[in-house]
């Protein structure tokens, strides 16, 4: 029986569509997905979409339509973006699936009879755009760092509440000893100082947003979006018959949903005895042209931008290289551009353009196994695009320097072979990043097709 990976992106807001931040969450997923299938593993590849809360419910109100058939157009245009992207997931997750809602009553069921759940009053700060309730500490300048000043407001109002503040030392412990893998250090560094501020209690249920999972003990309450959504990561295990992969080898995910990741989560499946997730990754944002990206600004990058100027591999690629690993990554359309031209257009696809001339159908094509760095283990996609780059540049030097088109003979066909193997072994790296351009530069290699040019420079 093969080794098994279970992967997943968090379940994204089914409130617009997606952006270059969820676009690059996914794409990377994927590509961490497409290399574990390349080492034989059986992959259980999971995303999709978060449907219930108040911030979905307004943006169907502003769209004049009732929350499901907001959600239900929603959840088809994310699946044909991601299918445009050539993203493999094995099963896209919607929290108002039936199958969803009935697991998670079971879970809050459990957590009640543990005494893990208890009725008060919540009093303070909410940000509707976060779906989070906001002590002081989160705020800067009285304002939430994510959302504008205006999806602020004072709430006071009958909560069920989860015991987190129970589990927290056991949270703690788990993180510090790495047993509860949180990454990249940076990240883990950030919860563990958040948790040695205080942690209170966590607001389980809502009592004035009908848009959502009713208690199963109180229908008055329905239950608090975040918790729900966790619970997604079990639920699709349980009804698409893949409970042996749980737990999760990895939460891929942007720093904005830390908190609940790492600490939120692993609290709750300690309360309900369930096994953690062996890896939380965490990488940063992506800022436009040093400035944070938002719609009143203007700079908002969409993955259908991307397509368009780059191609489908070339989007792919360009996450990759610009992938904000621990940190933020500032990028931009000019920035995207240089970056296509010099790795792709003059890069790689010269470098094919040029050993396909001396190709004929008859050359063979060497069995090879596909070189992968420690990179795509370690999830720094950047890197595998760095040490590409190296291995585009010196194959293309070696064809520069040896000249085949000056040689006869053996001469030429070992200066041939030798560049067929370079690029054979840049393809075995790339293939999780560009799938397609892979396939068709192998195809171009052994004569199934003609040659010709992958990528045309931006100008």
């Amino acid at each position: 029986m093969s080794e098994r990976f279970y992967i997943t992106t968090p379940i994204y807001y089914s409130n617009d569509v997606p952006h270059i931040g969820h676009t690059g969450t996914t794409v990377f997923a994927d590509i961490i997905a497409r290399y574990q299938r390349s080492q034989g593993k059986e992959v259980f590849f999971l995303t999709g979409t978060d449907e219930h809360g108040e911030k979905v419910a307004k943006a169907a109100e502003m769209a004049s339509k009732k929350p499901q058939e907001f959600v239900d157009e929603l959840a088809l245009k994310w699946q044909e973006y991601w299918k445009k992207l050539n993203i493999s997931n094995d099963q896209f997750m919607r929290t108002t699936l039936p199958g969803h809602e009935k697991i998670v009553k079971e879970l809050l069921i459990k957590l009640q009879e543990k005494g893990d759940i208890y009725k008060g009053v919540y009093k303070g700060i909410y940000c509707w755009g976060c779906e989070e309730f906001k002590s002081e500490k989160d705020l800067v300048d009285g304002k939430c760092p994510e959302h504008r000043p205006d999806q602020i407001e004072y709430k006071e109002e009958e909560n069920y509440f989860f015991r987190l503040s129970k589990y927290i030392p056991k949270v703690k412990e788990l993180i510090d000893s790495k047993e509860l893998l949180v990454e990249p250090e940076n990240k883990k560094n950030e919860m563990l100082s958040r948790i040695n501020e205080g942690v209170n209690d966590l607001s389980a249920s809502r009592q004035n947003v009908a848009w959502g999972i009713p208690i199963p003990w109180d229908t008055s309450h329905t239950t608090y979006v975040w918790i729900e959504a966790l619970m997604n990561y079990y639920s699709a295990t349980k009804f698409w018959n893949k409970e042996e992969f749980w737990p999760a080898d990895v939460h891929f995910l942007g720093k904005g949903n830390n908190w609940f990741h790492s600490v939120i989560w692993p609290a709750l499946l300690l309360a309900l005895d369930l096994p953690l997730p062996k890896r939380i990754f965490v990488h940063g944002y992506y800022n436009v042209e040093g400035r944070k990206m938002g719609k009143s600004l203007g700079n908002v990058i969409s993955p259908q931008d991307l397509i368009d100027r780059y191609g489908v591999d070339g989007t792919r690629y360009l996450l990759a290289a610009s992938m904000p690993y621990s940190d933020d990554s500032d990028v931009s359309m000019k920035w995207f551009d240089e970056k296509y031209n010099s790795n792709l257009a003059n890069g790689l696809g010269n470098l094919v353009s040029r050993v396909a001339k001396f190709i004929n159908e008859g050359s063979p094509l060497k069995e090879r196994v596909a070189l992968i760095n420690m990179s795509y283990e370690d999830f720094k996609l950047n890197e595998v695009v760095t040490s590409v780059q190296e291995l585009i540049r010196s194959a293309n030097d070696y064809f520069s320097t040896e000249a085949p088109w000056k040689l006869e003979g053996e001469a030429q066909k070992l200066v041939i072979d030798t560049a067929i193997e370079k690029i054979l072994e840049v393809v075995g790296l790339i293939a999780p990043i560009m799938p397609e351009t892979s396939s068709k530069i192998e195809k171009i290699i052994t004569g199934e097709i003609h040659s010709e040019n992958l990528f045309m420079r931006i100008v």
